[in-house]
């Protein structure tokens, strides 16, 4: 069987050093569209080095770590790429990431859920440094035609739609060249530079990385909701429902409640198409 639930939730946790520092931190912000205008003071915070502070889905990026390959290379498993999505993502902050920063990240499958058609497997990475736990990550990929095994059906991550027009909304638009940039903070992926490789995949040209619509959207929260203070973000959630075109605008709404704010993100040019949904972010 391609997918050994019980050995791949068994298997020894794989470790890495990594490390990272303002330049890796300046990258990650200039490819989520940081830096316009450039000379804005709250902008400045995101893109010069006397200022820097670091947005907290950095975490997907730092030291180019295992990544989501790297997880699906775990013992039990054996999948067909072309069959892997990349289903949800999730950011647990156990203190703010600081912009120089050197620590082991531990990688391992936390658990793999039987869909049916499909298999989701949870892949988690813990950093940590001399100081103790700095975050843990959670990407759920979703793999088709490996499920009927007779595994758990796992937690439903559906959240009820939010009540009442959004307290906010905003547009931010991607730049024709942003997948281009984004891919430097490590995800190689021809499927975001190559056209003819992304006609192979279906798309009739380069999509954006579901990471970078996913930091450009905590980007916003933080800047509109949380008064530009990264330190507040104690954990970041959502759903990947739909892609995204460089060139297109998103569609950001947003709706507060106690300690979180829960968003939608849609493609203005494609009638509001859903990119991400079930966001959540949870805030001092």
């Amino acid at each position: 069987m391609p997918i050994d639930a019980v050995k791949a939730v068994a298997a020894e946790p794989r470790s890495a050093e990594i490390a990272w520092d303002h330049k890796d931190i300046q990258l990650y912000h200039l490819g989520l569209g940081a830096g316009r205008p450039a000379t804005d003071p709250d902008e400045l915070r995101y893109t010069l080095e006397s200022r820097l502070h670091v947005l907290p889905s950095f975490a997907t990026v730092a030291g180019a770590g295992m990544g989501v390959v790297g997880g699906l290379s775990a013992p039990g498993i054996e999948v067909d790429l072309a069959a892997v999505l990349h289903g949800g993502q999730s950011i647990t902050l156990h203190r703010p990431i600081p912009v120089r920063g050197e620590a082991v990240s531990t990688s391992r499958v936390a658990a793999v859920y039987d869909k049916g058609k499909a298999a989701i497997l949870v892949l988690r990475t813990e950093a940590a440094d001399a100081d103790g736990p700095l975050w843990t990550s959670d990407a759920q990929i979703f793999v088709r035609g490996e499920g009927g095994f007779g595994g758990d059906r796992g937690p439903s991550t559906r959240l009820p739609a939010p009540e009442g027009d959004p307290d906010l909304e905003v547009e931010l638009p991607v730049r024709e060249d942003q997948a281009l940039l984004y891919r430097l903070s490590g995800d190689w992926n021809p499927l975001h530079a190559d056209p003819e490789f992304a006609a192979l995949a279906g798309f009739d040209k380069p999509i954006l990385h579901g990471l970078c619509t996913y930091g450009m959207t905590l980007k916003a929260v933080v800047d509109t909701q949380l008064g530009g203070d990264v330190s507040r973000v104690r954990g970041y959630s959502t759903r990947f429902t739909g892609v995204v075109f460089p060139g297109e605008t998103l569609r950001i709404r947003m709706w507060r409640t106690e300690g979180r704010v829960q968003a939608t993100v849609t493609a203005v040019e494609r009638d509001d198409a859903p990119v991400l949904a079930d966001t959540v972010v949870e805030h001092a």
